[in-house]
């Protein structure tokens, strides 16, 4: 065979090296993104709440959905008072798993009764490090609460005609809904009234909204359609959506 030249038969042996490969990679994504890597196996960090911009965010928050141990480890004052509540077995479509009653994150009042601990220490890692700081530095404070709309509800999809036949995230206490904040003097913020205004609350809320995207996977507002018209909704659930 010529110089430079490459074996064809060699060329073809690599593809399936190639092949298995990539779906390898894939397969492991697939499974670290859907929460299915054991704790044992998983190589990536557990979710530390005083540190900003985790990486791989996502994956490390699905780490926690199936391991209530994982979650007891990440629950850590002062960052977030949460206490874990018994499961609800999942009946048609409703129920729980690895749940918390969240009580506060970031310094916010966040009272919501029944959520799952991986959408928990999204919101805890958005309000600390995202909210806050854009609180202190767009209004001049901090947040004292936050207006929940509430998060377990057995019921479908709403707003939705396609999906108006699928349970919500909210079916499974893996969905926050919030109307608005309440800031350390006092003064509230709606999303209702002010999400267009063109003044600090309403820049406020669109960047709030805009910096949930990485944490959440579903991060709905006004902008999505009538039913978000006067609240966010945030989930952790297998498909993805920012708007």
């Amino acid at each position: 065979m010529a110089r430079g030249k490459i074996d064809p038969l060699r060329r073809r042996a690599g593809w399936p090296r190639a092949l298995l490969f990539v779906l390898i990679a894939s397969g492991t994504s697939i499974l670290l993104r859907q929460g299915l890597v054991a704790p044992a196996f998983n190589p990536l960090p557990l979710i530390d709440l005083a540190q900003p911009n985790p990486w791989l965010v996502d994956w490390r928050l699905a780490s926690i959905k199936n391991h209530p141990e994982i979650c007891a480890r990440t629950l850590k004052p002062p960052h977030i008072e949460a206490q874990p509540i018994a499961d609800s077995p999942i009946k048609n479509g409703c129920g729980w798993h690895n749940g918390v009653r969240l009580v506060s994150a970031g310094g916010v009042r966040a009272g919501f009764d029944k959520l799952t601990c991986e959408t928990a220490v999204a919101l805890a890692l958005w309000l600390q490090h995202e909210v806050q700081p854009l609180a202190k530095s767009m209004l001049g404070q901090p947040i004292r609460s936050i207006q929940s709309y509430g998060s377990y509800s057995c019921r479908n999809i709403i707003g939705n005609a396609v999906w108006r036949n699928v349970r919500s995230q909210h079916a499974t206490a893996n969905a926050a809904d919030i109307g608005g904040f309440t800031l350390a003097d006092g003064r509230a913020i709606s999303v209702r009234s002010q999400w267009r205004d063109d003044t600090p609350e309403g820049r406020f809320l669109r960047a709030v909204h805009r910096r949930a995207c990485p944490y959440f996977r579903v991060a709905l507002g006004p902008d999505y359609n009538a039913a978000h018209h006067d609240h966010f909704h945030f989930d952790r659930g297998p498909l993805s959506r920012c708007k």
